[in-house]
């Protein structure tokens, strides 16, 4: 899955059944025997009682050599009329699904269909297998011994397995809001779509190491089928009752090759359900193989099905200079007294601010628009090495983290989920001026200045010399390059540089 050769994702919203795009869905459904499953939904601040509602349900079909993802927009199509469909593609035995940790998003697309009267809900996913288990297998395979299983992101994983940088900024957006924008049914279908990249990494190493001797199947689906259409060749396959007994057969055949278990018939005058002749492609002797050895599947019980609630008692909380904790909380919600870079308190005027491990993409953005923003000196800082180091270097804190809120300091817990929310926000509330000479102004790597006098393109490659390499499509173009004062990384004013000040342009709203 090389990103630089890839294909174009292919990318359909399905928003309603009597569409294109659903009829390509249940195309794609009766030819594949391999997808991957995700869901999104609006993000829950607060506790509540009952489950999120899932607004968009993401399917990436394996069609031969090539793949289609289809989001399923549950905002528009009455979920009545998908119900069926859905729940024969999540138990059908001629489908492998892949998801990653799919069980809560089974929960929540149970209860959202459950909601809407579509009862019972989802409560079985059979075969399944999880990209967790699959990354453990490798990894186990990799260094010959048992590892540590560690609960990698999905994120993380496909940077080791498939190189490419998987962005979960969208993942805290507002998926209930209408229309979805181009952004977000990317990242939506890069979520599912990546499932069958790294499934099929697995497939190819299960393969090159003959884990899954292919010749002791005697007997394949694909030669079965063969076989009983030669069998009824001669006969009139529109006559009912041979129609009738050629399904009985083919369904026997089916389960005998894929479990070695033959299933006794429907006795006489029994209804042949329609899930037993459906129109589906079988998955090939490999892939059964997988599933039999590594499949897996997902089970709700009763108890999956009503939200936790914590059981915890609270500790009685003392008070903090005679006030409640809550209250305390409560008045850092908004922003109030005056910012320790104020003259007044002996700062310099200059806004700073110190960004905890929750909010490091506001620190960049901030940086983007020439406003000072550190990161903590240290990884996985404690709470009191965070005030030190902003009492120090007299910075506001920045955080989402609402038990930092509880410490004597001047902290602000940031509402926003995404960076540009996050970057208006902090504007807005320290009113900030920005302006668009600022733009770019200091090291996004290191938050450091830039050196008062530009290089020229000899000075830059010098300086470059085994520290960063200098495209050399630039040595003719006569630019002038910056440099950071503390970590020494260098800058031109390239397409790239002209993008980003654009940008911050809109968000900032500089050229009204």
């Amino acid at each position: 899955m090389d990103p630089q050769n890839q294909k174009p994702l292919e990318i359909h919203l399905v928003t309603a059944t009597d569409s294109p795009e659903f009829t390509h869905l249940t195309r794609s459904l009766s030819q594949t025997s391999l997808v991957g499953l995700d869901a999104e939904w609006k993000p829950v601040r607060t506790q509540q009682k009952s489950f999120p509602t899932v607004s968009v349900l993401q399917i990436a079909c394996q069609l031969g050599d090539d793949s289609v993802v289809f989001l399923l927009d549950l905002l528009s199509i009455p979920l009545s009329s998908i119900w069926e469909p859905l729940q024969e593609m999540l138990v059908s035995p001629d489908i492998l699904k892949l998801g990653f940790r799919f069980k809560q998003d089974l929960v929540y697309l149970s209860s959202t269909f459950c909601s809407q009267g579509c009862n019972p809900g989802f409560d079985k996913v059979e075969p399944y297998l999880d990209i967790t288990s699959v990354y453990n297998h490798l990894q186990y395979k990799k260094h010959g011994r048992s590892v540590s299983k560690q609960n990698k992101s999905l994120s993380t994983i496909c940077g080791e397995m498939l190189g490419i940088s998987l962005s979960k900024e969208l993942q805290c957006s507002d998926w209930s809001q209408r229309p979805l924008t181009e952004e977000q049914m990317t990242y939506a279908a890069m979520d599912a779509h990546c499932l069958l990249g790294i499934f099929k990494i697995f497939q190819a190493k299960v393969a090159e190491e003959g884990e899954l001797d292919l010749k002791t199947n005697k007997l394949s689906i694909s030669s079965a089928n063969l076989g009983l259409k030669e069998l009824f060749k001669k006969h009139d396959m529109s006559d009912k009752v041979l129609s009738t007994q050629f399904c009985e057969a083919l369904a026997i055949v089916q389960a005998t090759t894929s479990s070695g278990v033959v299933q006794v018939p429907p006795s006489a005058g029994e209804v042949i359900k329609k899930s037993s002749c459906r129109d589906t492609k079988p998955m090939d002797a490999f892939l059964l193989k997988i599933v039999k050895k590594h499949g897996d599947r997902i089970l709700l019980k009763e108890s999956d099905r009503e939200p936790k609630t914590s059981k915890k008692k609270r500790k009685k909380q003392l008070p903090i200079n005679g006030i409640s904790r809550e209250k305390h909380i409560e008045n850092f919600d908004e922003w109030q007294g005056t910012a320790p870079w104020d003259p007044l308190l002996g700062g310099d005027g200059c806004p700073k601010f110190l960004c905890d491990v929750m909010v490091e993409g506001l620190a960049k953005h901030l940086r983007c628009v020439g406003i000072d923003a550190a990161v903590p000196n240290s990884k996985k800082p404690e709470p009191r090495e965070l005030i030190t180091q902003a009492q120090k270097e007299k910075r506001v804190l920045l955080t989402r983290d609402a038990k930092l809120l509880r410490h004597d300091y001047q902290i602000y817990k940031v509402k926003g989920l995404l960076k540009t929310e996050q970057l208006l926000e902090i504007i807005e509330t320290f009113q900030l001026n920005i302006s668009e000479d600022q733009l770019m102004s200091r090291c996004t790597k290191c938050n450091g200045q830039f050196i008062q006098k530009p290089l020229s393109t000899e000075e830059a490659i010098e300086a470059a010399k085994g520290f960063q390499k200098i495209p050399s499509c630039l040595f003719n173009k006569n630019l002038e390059f910056w440099q950071c004062m503390d970590c020494s990384q260098l800058y031109w004013e390239g397409t790239q540089y002209h993008n980003a000040v654009q940008k911050f342009v809109d968000i900032c709203k500089l050229s009204d």
